[in-house]
């Protein structure tokens, strides 16, 4: 399905007042936002994956069909971003790095605010992980996440408080309460974590891209089991570990098991993953509240695999400026956790974890839903 192309005027138009939500310094805290269920037991995460924005309407973009090229940029990738939020009503959005293209960034801070003003302007909680080009422009890759620590309604942190030694920037959890008034209000039913999986080796003899550090993992056992103790205890004390999703940018070297019988999506190009497999896929399996990854990278891969109990999932190629395809639509993911109704009628715990992908044609098109996980 090819793209549908947005006049410039509107294009410009929606770039302004979307940009003007971003008017925020990289000093700014923003108030503590408690992420939970809604009253219909539902919380939708809405994944962008690759957005490579660079310098706005000047920037041109990639692979694309002939009669497209004309009147395509960056500014496509803006008005996908808030052609999904107005579609699906997330409850937060996460962008899994890669968010700005920094070869062709002229100024990162700007193309960093430009790239998620959408979200910004819609006053719904986000987060966001970086991915290998997002500090190939005018900052470091600790001054990128500081950058988007300070925007506007996120929820992103440099790295966990109270930790000293960690590997990377944008190491944190969020927490998902059930619904208010429920017996599970004060708990976090859902685990969110978030985590830099680097860029590009600087290890002497090994090549390639980087990878989860011991350090990150250490720090990710330590969260979960935590959070597992709270969940367990009381009030309201659980038999097992509330569902847990992971977002980080490179996949896993775990992502190659897959063949064409046991995913949903597609493979039309190959795993983009380290060369060193850290066991990062082997700490989730032994934490065992992980029921799903979610990663991006490889742009013209869209699938979902279940391994040993975990979904390993590509958000698929987002952004205009990135390498794609011509006439295979830009998509996005969506991620919906669903609540369970308890025996007094109230809502419970998690009781499914689904998915669809919706491709930037002209009707937004949903293709591949699946259940990724379900309690029963």
């Amino acid at each position: 399905m090819s793209m549908p192309m947005l006049s410039p005027l509107f294009l410009i138009l929606l770039f302004s007042l979307t940009f003007r939500a971003t008017k925020s310094t990289a000093v700014q805290r923003n108030h503590p936002m408690r992420l939970r269920f809604g009253k219909n037991g539902e919380f939708k995460i809405l994944q962008v994956a690759d957005m490579h924005y660079a310098n706005g309407k000047g920037t041109p973009c990639e692979d694309v069909l002939p009669y497209q090229i004309s009147s395509c940029s960056d500014l496509n990738t803006t008005a996908f971003v808030r052609r999904m939020i107005l579609a699906e009503k997330p409850d937060l959005i996460v962008f899994t790095g890669d968010n700005i293209f920094g070869f062709d960034a002229t100024d990162a801070a700007k193309s960093l605010d430009a790239a998620f003003a959408p979200a910004i302007a819609s006053n719904i909680p986000w987060a966001a992980v970086l991915g290998n080009h997002d500090q190939e422009s005018t900052l470091s890759r600790e001054g990128v996440m500081k950058h988007i620590v300070g925007l506007k309604n996120t929820l992103s942190k440099v790295n966990p408080s109270g930790v000293k030694t960690i590997n990377g920037f944008g190491n944190y959890n969020l927490e998902v309460g059930g619904v208010k008034g429920s017996d599970f209000e004060n708990k976090s039913v859902l685990n969110l974590y978030f985590l830099d999986s680097g860029d590009y080796s600087t290890v002497p003899g090994i090549f390639g891209y980087g990878w989860i550090k011991p350090s990150q993992q250490f720090w990710f056992q330590l969260t979960s089991a935590k959070l597992k103790r709270a969940y367990m205890n009381k009030p309201f004390p659980q038999k097992t570990a509330a569902p847990g999703l992971t977002f980080f940018h490179i996949p896993l070297p775990e992502f190659s098991s897959f063949d064409a019988s046991n995913y949903t999506g597609v493979r039309q190009e190959g795993i983009s993953s380290p060369s060193v497999n850290s066991g990062f896929f082997t700490s989730m399996v032994e934490a065992g509240d992980v029921k799903a990854v979610f990663t991006g990278h490889d742009h013209l891969n869209d699938f979902c695999g279940l391994l040993t109990g975990i979904n390993l999932c590509y958000g698929g190629g987002f952004g205009y400026h990135a390498y794609g395809k011509a006439g295979w639509s830009r998509r996005a993911r969506v991620v919906v956790a669903n609540l369970e109704r308890t025996a007094k009628g109230n809502w419970g715990s998690v009781k499914s974890i689904r998915t669809w992908k919706r491709l930037d044609d002209k009707h937004l098109t949903p293709i591949d839903s699946q259940v990724l996980w379900s309690k029963s």
